[in-house]
C-alpha cells in the first residue's frame, strides 16, 4: 500500500520494483498481497493503455488510524496511556520523545 500512496497507480511490475527488495518479498508474494487487498477492497485494478494499474481506495490516514486503533484494542485495551508506559518502562522513550508528547499534550488541553 506505501508504494501505492507514494507513486499513484501502477502496474503490478512496478509496485514489485519498489516493494519487494525492501521487504525481502518475491514477485509471487508481492502478487498474492495485492490479490488480498483487490479481495479486501482496499485496491482496484484499472486498465489503462493496455495495462493494469492497481490504485489504493483507502487513504493512507484512514489506514493508519484503522490499524492503529486496532493495534492500541487488541494490545493494551484500547488505552493509549498503557501503550505510551509500555515504552517508558522500557528506556524506549528518547528526550525528543518526551518532548514531543509534552508539546502534543500541551496543545491538547490548549484546544480543549
Amino acid at each position: 500500500m506505501d508504494a501505492l500512496w507514494r507513486r499513484g497507480p501502477s502496474p503490478v511490475d512496478e509496485i514489485i520494483a519498489d516493494a519487494a527488495p525492501g521487504q525481502g518479498w518475491s514477485d509471487a508474494t508481492v502478487k498474492a498481497l495485492i490479490g488480498r487487498l483487490l479481495k479486501k477492497g482496499a485496491l482496484e485494478s484499472v486498465r489503462e493503455g493496455g495495462r493494469v494499474r492497481y490504485r489504493p481506495l483507502v487513504a493512507r490516514d484512514d489506514y493508519l488510524a484503522a490499524e492503529s486503533q486496532g493495534f492500541l484494542d487488541r494490545m493494551f485495551g484500547g488505552e493509549l496511556a498503557p501503550f505510551v508506559s509500555h515504552f517508558s518502562e522500557r528506556g524506549r522513550l528518547t528526550p525528543a520523545d518526551v518532548a514531543r508528547l509534552k508539546a502534543l499534550i500541551e496543545k491538547l488541553d490548549d484546544d480543549g
